[in-house]
């Protein structure tokens, strides 16, 4: 069944109904697919599914946990490989970035549940930004990558849509 933003739910409610809905399409977008096809890139940016689906893991960690001082898997910035985070490393299993992706989500899930819209933290860049900034900011870049992995996915074997069909 599709899960529906509450569109007479409470703000903070709604924002997370959101996101999740989102979060749920990232995962939709790999049923079905080999390791060989979530990994294979598709555009000469060398893009490919699960590592939009890594990236996205290692974001959530770093703006919901890190910005509020929460312990963090986030994946560290490398200067000399800053597309690190978009791609599989050797050895890591596309199941291993899933699951990576599912623990992201649950740790950004406490502090949504935990914190009030109007609490504040210190971005990576030391900017402060509220607990609603973060969730806008998050909902705008699971959007933006889903897109990617919609399109992605077409490439590989032309499925398209923003949800399963009922």
């Amino acid at each position: 069944m599709r899960k529906r933003v509450l569109a007479l739910g409470a703000e903070k409610e709604s924002l997370h109904a959101s996101l999740d809905r989102h979060r749920d399409v990232v995962l939709w977008k790999l049923d079905g697919l080999d390791d060989e096809q979530l990994r294979r890139p598709m555009v000469p940016s060398g893009t490919n599914l699960i590592g939009l689906v890594k990236h996205l893991a290692g974001v959530e960690y770093g703006w919901f946990c890190e910005t509020f001082g929460r312990p963090s898997a986030a994946i560290p910035f490398d200067p000399d490989d800053p597309e690190a985070d978009m791609r599989a490393a050797p050895g890591e299993t596309s199941a291993d970035t899933v699951a990576y992706y599912g623990r992201a989500r649950v740790a950004a899930d406490a502090v949504i549940n935990e914190l009030d819209l109007d609490a504040r933290g210190t971005s990576w860049s030391g900017e402060t930004v509220s607990l609603r900034w973060v969730l806008i900011h998050m909902i705008e870049d699971t959007v933006r990558h889903t897109g990617h992995l919609d399109i992605v996915r077409e490439l590989i074997d032309g499925q398209t849509g923003d949800y399963p069909d009922e």
